[in-house]
């Protein structure tokens, strides 16, 4: 893949991302919509108001509009990313592109329905060598990123959360009463399987992930967060394209 960086750590840095999205016009991690259209269609109203996270230059947006979802809110931290899509999808009436950076978003509380991420935690987590061990600063990054995202979900909305990580360890991620969400999952995928987490607004967290918060508090011990080295092969992107 030509795209590669010579260092996964270089996931994490938006002038490699920048450089990238100059030449590549799309990619999509885990998959493209088709992939999980029929468990979205479950969790999102046409009508909803969706902002998703770290949207790049995948088709996840452009495939949900034709789809009949037009409220669509993108954000990326790649100045190139928001202004090479703005222009692609100019002629979406109530598809908007900003550059933006997840822990911060610039929204009220409660503006959306839906808040959607496809692997964008995951590529924040590229540096963590151990699932058991988790950096101070990715712990951080991650619990402002989740913080932000619960502040802007109207009660009753949803998380969406698509990734490779299996529920023993995202849950870990997730499982905080603080958020003020309860956590449920679906799998998709032929062969290597991916999970869609569904965390809904409002909703308390079940008598098991509840107990295990407080497992968690009692170990004082950060989330566990499984990493690119639990997959079969070193390449991550490759891996996790469908």
């Amino acid at each position: 893949m030509t795209h590669l960086p010579a260092q996964n750590s270089r996931y994490k840095d938006v002038d490699y991302w920048d450089e990238r999205y100059k030449t590549e016009q799309c990619y999509d991690w885990l998959g493209g919509f088709s992939k999980f259209q029929h468990l979205l269609k479950k969790h999102i109203r046409k009508e909803d108001s969706i902002l998703i996270l770290g949207c790049g230059n995948s088709s996840l947006s452009g495939d949900m509009y034709s789809a009949g979802y037009h409220s669509i809110t993108n954000i990326d931290y790649s100045s190139v990313c928001v202004s090479a899509m703005s222009s692609r999808y100019k002629d979406c009436p109530g598809m908007t592109w900003q550059q933006m950076d997840v822990r911060q978003l610039s929204f009220p509380d409660a503006s959306f329905d839906v808040v959607l991420e496809k692997a964008t935690l995951d590529a924040l987590m590229v540096e963590e060598k151990s699932p058991w061990s988790v950096s101070q600063q990715t712990a951080t990054f991650i619990h402002q990123t989740l913080n932000e995202i619960s502040r802007c979900l109207k009660p009753g909305g949803c998380f969406i959360s698509i990734t490779f990580a299996n529920p023993f360890f995202r849950k870990r991620l997730y499982a905080h009463s603080e958020y003020d969400w309860s956590i449920k999952h679906h799998t998709y995928g032929d062969g290597f399987e991916y999970y869609l987490y569904v965390l809904t607004k409002g909703e308390p967290l079940s008598a098991e992930d509840a107990a295990l918060e407080q497992n968690l508090l009692k170990k004082d011990q950060a989330p566990d967060i499984p990493t690119t080295k639990e997959l079969p092969d070193e390449d991550f992107l490759s891996n996790i394209a469908l």
